[in-house]
C-alpha cells in the first residue's frame, strides 16, 4: 500500500492541483492531510471541496483550530489573523462545519497523525529539538511512525539517532527500520519554508517497502500570487511564495 501524505495546503489551489496531478502518477491508495488546509491562501472553499471530493483523510491544523477557539485566534500574528478573518468570510457554512469538525489526532494504518508537536498538539512547533527532548517526544506515543506538519519544512527524525541541525531532508527516498520509531514532516504543499525551493512538497509512504519518498512539485506560483493581490490579502502572503 502506498499513501500520499500532504500538509499545510493553506488554501493554495494551484499548488494542490499540481500535487494531486503528481499523486495520480504514484499509484497511491489514499491521501492523508495533516491539517492547515486553510489560512494565508486565496482558495479556501475550493481547497476544502477538492480534498473532500478526493476523500482525503484530514486532521485539524492550528488554522482550523483558530476557527473554534477565539482565544487562540487573537494570539495569532496580524497577517495570519487578517487572512483567517478573510478566509472565514469566503467559506460556505458546509465547509466551515467541516473544518471545525476535524479531529485533533488520528491513528491510521498504525501511524499517528498530528499537526503540531507530538503527541497531540496543533499549535506547538517541532523544529530541531535537543537529543533529550526528542527522546522524550518519542516516548510520548506508542506508534512506530508519527507524521506531523506545522513547520512547513521537511524533517525526518529517527529514534536513537541524534537530531541534525539545519536542513535535515532533501527530496528523495528514505528507508524505515523495523526496530526504530520515526517522526516525519512532509513539508508544505501551499507555503513551503524549507530553504530548498518554492515547489509544493509532500511525501509518499510505502508501507510494504518501508520507505518514505519526499517530493517537490513545481506549480504556477504566480497564479496564487496574483489572486492574493487581487483579493487584498496581506502582501507578505504573496511575497513569501516567490523566494
Amino acid at each position: 500500500m502506498r499513501i500520499a501524505v500532504i500538509s499545510d495546503v493553506h488554501a493554495n489551489q494551484a499548488a494542490l492541483d499540481a500535487v494531486l496531478e503528481d499523486i495520480r502518477t504514484e499509484q497511491v491508495s489514499e491521501i492523508i492531510s495533516l491539517g492547515d488546509n486553510i489560512g494565508y491562501g486565496p482558495d479556501p472553499e475550493e481547497v476544502i471541496r477538492d480534498l473532500r471530493m478526493h476523500k482525503v483523510l484530514s486532521i485539524q491544523g492550528n488554522h482550523e483550530y483558530a476557527l473554534i477557539n477565539p482565544r487562540y485566534f487573537f494570539q495569532m500574528n496580524p497577517d495570519a489573523k487578517k487572512s483567517l478573518e478573510m478566509t472565514r468570510n469566503m467559506l460556505s457554512e458546509e465547509s466551515l462545519a467541516y473544518a471545525r469538525g476535524l479531529e485533533q489526532v488520528v491513528i491510521h494504518h498504525g501511524a499517528r497523525l498530528v499537526h503540531g508537536c507530538p503527541p497531540k498538539s496543533q499549535t506547538a512547533y517541532l523544529y530541531y529539538p535537543s537529543k533529550d527532548m526528542l527522546e522524550k517526544i518519542f516516548n510520548s506515543f506508542p506508534e512506530k511512525i508519527c507524521f506531523y506538519g506545522h513547520t512547513h519544512t521537511l524533517n525526518f527524525f529517527e529514534q536513537g539517532q541524534p537530531p541534525k541541525k539545519g536542513l535535515d531532508v532533501s527530496p528523495g527516498i528514505y528507508h524505515l527500520r523495523d526496530d526504530r520509531k520515526y517522526i516525519i514532516n512532509p513539508g508544505s504543499v501551499g507555503q513551503p519554508r524549507d530553504g530548498i525551493n518554492n515547489h509544493a512538497k509532500y511525501l509518499i509512504w510505502d508501507l510494504e517497502q518501508g520507505t518514505v519518498t519526499f517530493k517537490a512539485v513545481a506549480y504556477d506560483v504566480m497564479r496564487t500570487v496574483n489572486k492574493l493581490r487581487v483579493l487584498n490579502f496581506p502582501e507578505f502572503n504573496a511575497t513569501r511564495l516567490l523566494w
